[in-house]
């Protein structure tokens, strides 16, 4: 989430299918952290963790390019299950890069993690967002969404989250009216035009992007569920020109049915946070379940160039 004007804080909120204990399990144990913590495509190795006020954690980020980046972490403030502060991206040559307070709420067996990062001006906070956005760093916290779910049940998902300056009827519109949805949903480069679309429980869409190299692709979405303004549920297969359903024209081991679930949270007034859970659906080999997690980085980039565009899309909609 973009700093508001004049504001030193970057605030994120993400809500966790998982009870405050393993949320925080997952924060302060080495060996989970390790499992999520990061953008995609990157490691981490710790080195030494003293999870108390004035305790450091040691660890090394490894990057997909092989670069490594040292950090030490401060703790500054812990209540157990509830809250933490700590100065992040410092080392012992160089000052932390910001200040991090996290809380964490049960929501009825549910978590609701609210984190700020406090950087020196409103100027600092600007530049810093768009270098997290930029590396991907955002996506540590959807890293640690699908995380929690492989643990508590086996499956694999992708999740990826964005806020948008949109009211939330707005923002269900996007998602629920064909001429808004075609706006922005291909991926860049790509322009997405229906042939049939009656977006509703029990209906479906038939529909194909065209791409600037001349590709078409086809596919068709069959609606499950649509509770306005909140949630909205859609399998997904590529067909052919005749819908007749087929694989993916680059990936013929990726799985034949997605299942895309959209939840919309109002942030604030004029604000909605966006959560895209996407899993393969159905039967599925375990190469095709391997495939998909191979590919989330490619899934991250496809989606965050929809957010993208969806986001120049509502300051002049149709």
């Amino acid at each position: 989430m973009a700093p508001k004007n004049n504001s030193n804080e970057i605030l994120i909120t993400r809500i966790y299918d998982a009870p405050v204990k393993a949320v925080w399990d997952a924060w302060t144990d080495t060996e989970q952290a390790a499992k999520w913590w990061g953008p995609r495509g990157f490691t981490i190795t710790s080195h030494s963790k003293d999870f108390r006020p004035g305790g450091i954690w040691h660890y090394t980020m490894h990057g997909p390019d092989g670069v490594d980046y040292p950090n030490k972490t401060k703790y500054l403030e812990i209540e157990n299950e509830s809250r933490m502060v700590y100065d992040h991206g410092g080392y012992d040559d160089r000052p932390p890069l910001f200040r991090v307070t996290v809380l964490f709420a049960d929501l009825k067996g549910k978590t609701k993690m609210t984190m700020s990062m406090t950087f020196a001006s409103p100027e600092v906070a600007t530049e810093m967002h768009k270098f997290i956005k930029d590396a991907g760093g955002y996506g540590t916290w959807d890293r640690l969404a699908e995380y929690l779910t492989k643990e508590s049940s086996g499956k694999e998902q992708f999740v990826i989250n964005r806020s948008f300056d949109a009211p939330i009827d707005v923002m269900f519109k996007m998602w629920t009216d064909p001429k808004h949805f075609s706006q922005w949903l291909a991926p860049t480069g790509f322009t997405m035009n229906f042939i049939r679309a009656d977006i509703k429980p029990g209906g479906s869409t038939f529909y194909y992007m065209s791409g600037e190299v001349g590709m078409k692709m086809y596919g068709r979405a069959e609606y499950l569920e649509i509770s306005k303004p909140h949630r909205i549920s859609y399998t997904q297969q590529f067909c052919d020109e005749s819908e007749k359903i087929s694989r993916h024209p680059l990936l013929p081991l990726w799985p034949a049915t997605m299942l895309t679930t959209v939840t919309l949270t109002e942030e604030a007034k004029d604000r909605t946070l966006v959560t895209v859970t996407w899993q393969p659906y159905g039967a599925n080999t375990p190469d095709e379940v391997k495939n998909f997690v191979k590919h989330k980085k490619s899934m991250e980039m496809g989606w965050t160039g929809s957010f993208d565009k969806l986001e120049a899309y509502l300051t002049n909609p149709v």
